[in-house]
């Protein structure tokens, strides 16, 4: 319980004051800042409206004229709002953030590449080193390159719509075992393409700036 340092009342821990509405400053998890079920399937419309609609009320603007406590506590339940929206406005993010919640997390640094990507991860890694040392024969690759990276961006969208059903199943109670391992090689691999996709947009750009 916390008590609010405007009314004085005590409360269960969350972004605002039940009673008064002023912000309470408490540290609560990125759901309960936005006063959403734990839920991973989110109306991203909804999930603006909602934080717009709290961003107003404990706006810091709004307690100018406050104690210190209160000056204090919007800010921090602000900032605390604000880290919350950024984070599950997202799916990845979101995908991420779930994991953290279930006391799991992507190995450290992700620095296993998933079985499934490790030919195209030496594929593409290739195609920028002969891309490097193009030559005459620059306009060819630079076209192959560019296929390329829309064709990573098209993996990564279709991975986004297994990430997609993995929260659907996470929603709808299934085994939380095999949905923490499925939902670990999902982001890994959008991980791993990511990267793919930045090194192809830095040599891509280092060939403009040449």
């Amino acid at each position: 319980m916390i008590e609010c340092p405007s009314c004085g009342r005590r409360q269960g821990p969350r972004l605002a004051c039940e009673h008064c509405g002023a912000p309470l400053g408490a540290e609560v998890d990125s759901f309960a800042a936005l006063a959403l079920a734990r839920k991973l399937v989110l109306d991203s419309s909804a999930l603006e409206r909602v934080y717009h609609d709290l961003s107003r009320k404990i706006h810091p603007d709004r307690f100018a004229q406050g104690s210190a406590r209160v000056r204090d506590a919007s800010l921090r339940s602000t900032a605390l709002l604000t880290r919350s929206y950024r984070t599950l406005r997202d799916p990845i993010t979101r995908g991420l953030y779930w994991l953290e919640l279930q006391g799991e997390k992507l190995a450290d640094n992700n620095n296993t590449v998933p079985p499934d990507l490790a030919e195209l991860v030496f594929e593409v890694q290739d195609e920028l080193g002969e891309l490097r040392d193009a030559g005459s024969d620059l306009p060819r690759l630079r076209e192959r390159t560019s296929a390329r990276r829309a064709d990573l961006e098209a993996a990564v969208q279709g991975l986004q719509g297994d990430l997609a059903r993995n929260f659907e199943r996470w929603d709808a109670g299934g085994d939380a075992r095999r949905l923490i391992a499925e939902l670990k090689a999902v982001l890994s691999k959008i991980a791993y393409l990511r990267t793919l996709i930045r090194d192809v947009d830095r040599e891509l750009a280092n060939l403009k700036a040449a």
